[in-house]
């Protein structure tokens, strides 16, 4: 019994060893990688979806997919019912309008044709700056007892925003604001490059840009910035400043270089106050080139509204033709 116990005590003691270094190289072994998440597409942009909406409705015939950038957008396309068409006005939608909006887009876009005018309306990629969450900022730590110093924590998000302020850094700006600002622009700027081109590629003798609501703020900007030599006339439609954008329509309308027809509903007392800022400021600079057409809304009556605003803006643009 002692000789077996020594045979196998050398083979027990193998055994525990293999076992003892095949642990150690399992804790070694790198474990398995996770799996990724599947990672969500990105949701489709509003004006995406309202463009894709319209290329079911409108006919194709006056459709146009036009390349800025690395952007592929829709504009809707209307040649002038004439041999010998006066240009082409380009038109370019306010916030949350589509290239076919009801109010001021669609009846201009369709009705301008009848006056020896093309028209070429454009989709607009979302602006998004406004819509970034604002920074938060936070309040320092407490580190005294405020029952015996009133105020004294409170007071400080204040100061803060005091002393920024007075330093020219508003705390409520929004982080990467700036460079939102100029991917805004250059996508915006793109599309109109590419409507002018396009208008040259029919021949248009003069362009004209036309812009509703914001969209005028848009157009009077490229304009002010880029003063292209391929267009000649500029219509602002109740034009409005985006929130938070610089300069102001009511300083950047009227010191533009082209003809431009401005024009607004006196109806209300803000806009009346705005328009005539506006004037003012053209007279000032000896502008002569600048005009405002006053109109009145017509509650009720949407069609007699937007026939108004085709006639006078067709009187402005082709003044010799018109029969007003």
């Amino acid at each position: 019994m002692p000789h077996l116990h020594r045979s196998v005590l050398p083979a027990l003691c193998l055994s525990l060893l293999f076992t003892s270094a095949f642990s150690v190289q399992a804790a070694d072994a790198p474990a398995p990688p996770a799996e990724k998440p599947a990672e969500r597409q990105p949701l489709p942009e509003r004006s995406q979806e309202e463009a894709s909406a319209l290329e079911r409705q409108i006919p194709r015939a006056e459709q146009q997919q036009l390349q800025a950038g690395s952007d592929s957008f829709l504009a809707l396309w209307k040649p002038a019912n004439s041999a010998e068409p006066e240009g082409v006005v380009i038109i370019v939608p306010g916030a949350g309008e589509s290239a076919d909006w009801p109010q001021a887009i669609a009846p201009l876009r369709r009705k301008l044709p009848d006056a020896n005018w093309g028209t070429l309306s454009l989709s607009l990629p979302d602006v998004n700056m406004d819509t970034l969450p604002p920074r938060v900022i936070e309040a320092p730590k407490a580190t005294v007892d405020t029952s015996s110093k009133e105020g004294s924590t409170a007071a400080k998000p204040i100061e803060q925003a005091a002393s920024a302020e007075a330093e020219g850094t508003d705390p409520a700006v929004v982080p990467g604001a700036d460079e939102q600002e100029k991917t805004d622009t250059k996508r915006i700027f793109d599309r109109i490059d590419a409507a002018v081109a396009f208008a040259q590629t029919q021949g248009a003798r003069s362009v004209a840009l036309l812009g509703h609501g914001t969209g005028a703020w848009w157009a009077a900007r490229y304009l002010s910035e880029k003063q292209p030599a391929q267009v000649q006339k500029l219509v602002m439609v109740a034009g409005k400043t985006p929130a938070a954008r610089q300069p102001d329509l009511q300083q950047l309308a009227p010191g533009l270089k082209v003809p431009t027809a401005d024009v607004f509903y006196q109806d209300s007392a803000q806009e009346r106050k705005n328009a005539q800022e506006r004037s003012q400021a053209a007279k000032r600079s000896k502008n002569d080139s600048y005009k405002q057409v006053s109109l009145k809304t017509l509650p009720g009556n949407s069609a007699a509204e937007q026939e108004q605003l085709y006639r006078r803006i067709r009187g402005w643009l082709s003044p010799q033709a018109s029969a007003d």
